[in-house]
């Protein structure tokens, strides 16, 4: 059985969906190492991003889904109400509040004005998942700006511990709220690792890329397609995620009809998560020339599949090409992203097991040296106030 310690998560979407990517893996990765020390329950909707169908869950109750101590409410959008989470939160009674949003009315506004108009006990610990990065600020600006206005007009900040997942993003907190921001460091939950590296056949003068993410501009995948254009090399192409921008993606279909022969384009569409690994290990190399990630899950899966990445410098995996793990570079160098699939496609066997092989002593390396466990027990056991 878990501890004496309550945590609310109020998360917009959670398993079984994966259409908003990142920030559900983070709750998922939460809950599943917290599940041992604290008793987790998670309010969340019922249906994933941009759907209009709900998963296959009894909804608007609490369920037990394989874990005593973990409990999760799949709220339908007509109980998605102020009273219902009321009713929640008094059901709960929290030591903890933990909220995965940053711009989301049900599950950052109203219960941090719920706790407050209310009584309702609890720290209050607020995930901005890169919500507040520049490039992130950029997509309905102005919504957001009145957002974060009225936010700091009401106070809402004041009571709240800002967990940020890097530097960046404690940066990015100091900015909009104040130096004298409670924020607290600690990075993202990887993933479960897998135990043993599968092998992939990579001959010279081939490469096989695969793009995982939301069909969105701040993931960027037009700037990959433009990069490829210029490729010599023959290259397989594949892209997965949802299309959540389709002028976008019109943009972006017409960038595919404009590569040379050398170049095939696979578009293959939605994919679970849990069918993520099965397609990853298939491909030479993984390329995400984000806008900005706060962890990315995607690269890190990738990395721990022992498969090298091809990212921006806008994420905090850094430094791999000294470790042969990948390459992370500035947008502002296109030719150093052709210049890095070009090298990688030259790779016979023999380099691509070295580099193969290097990119999964690497992560597994960084998880036992992580201190995330320990870390989080300290931000989650301080005592609730009040």
């Amino acid at each position: 059985m878990g501890g004496n310690n309550k945590i609310l998560v109020f998360a917009d979407w959670y398993e079984p969906g994966f259409k908003a990517g990142g920030p559900i893996r983070s709750c998922v990765n939460f809950v599943r190492y917290m599940r041992d020390s604290h008793s987790l329950y998670v309010f969340t909707t019922d249906r994933d991003l941009g759907s209009t169908e709900p998963y296959d869950v009894v909804t608007d109750e609490w369920i037990s889904p394989g874990h005593p101590d973990v409990r999760i409410y799949y709220c339908s959008p007509g109980n998605l109400s102020w009273r219902s989470i009321l009713r929640r939160m008094r059901e709960v009674n929290p030591d903890f509040i933990y909220l995965n949003s940053m711009f989301s009315t049900p599950f950052t506004i109203m219960p941090l004005l719920i706790t407050r108009l209310y009584g309702i006990r609890g720290n209050i610990v607020l995930s901005p998942r890169g919500m507040l990065r520049s490039s992130a600020l950029q997509f309905k600006p102005k919504k957001k700006q009145v957002f974060l206005k009225l936010f700091r007009l009401l106070g809402l900040h004041r009571r709240i511990t800002f967990h940020a997942s890097d530097v960046t993003e404690m940066q990015d907190v100091q900015k909009h709220f104040g130096a004298s921001a409670s924020v607290t460091m600690i990075g993202n939950f990887p993933a479960a690792l897998p135990e043993v590296l599968t092998s992939i056949e990579k001959r010279q003068g081939e490469l096989s890329l695969v793009f995982i993410g939301r069909v969105h501009p701040i993931k960027n995948l037009d700037y990959i397609l433009k990069v490829l254009k210029e490729l010599r090399a023959r290259i397989h192409f594949t892209i997965v995620g949802s299309l959540e921008d389709k002028a976008y993606w019109d943009m972006c279909s017409r960038l595919i009809k404009e590569l040379p022969e050398n170049v095939s384009v696979e578009y293959a569409g939605e994919v679970p998560h849990h069918g993520l690994q099965e397609i990853s290990v298939r491909h030479h190399l993984f390329v995400l020339p984000t806008r900005g990630e706060n962890f990315g899950h995607a690269i890190f899966e990738s990395l721990a599949l022992g498969r090298p990445v091809l990212i921006s410098d806008q994420t905090p995996w850094r430094g791999l090409e000294g470790v042969h793990a990948g390459w992370d570079l500035s947008l502002e160098r296109p030719e150093l992203f052709r210049q890095a699939m070009e090298d990688a496609a030259g790779f016979d066997q023999e380099e691509y097991n070295r580099w193969s092989q290097s990119t999964f002593r690497y992560v597994q390396d960084f998880v036992a040296g992580s201190t995330l466990r320990k870390d989080y027990l300290h931000l989650f056991n301080q005592r609730t106030e009040g």
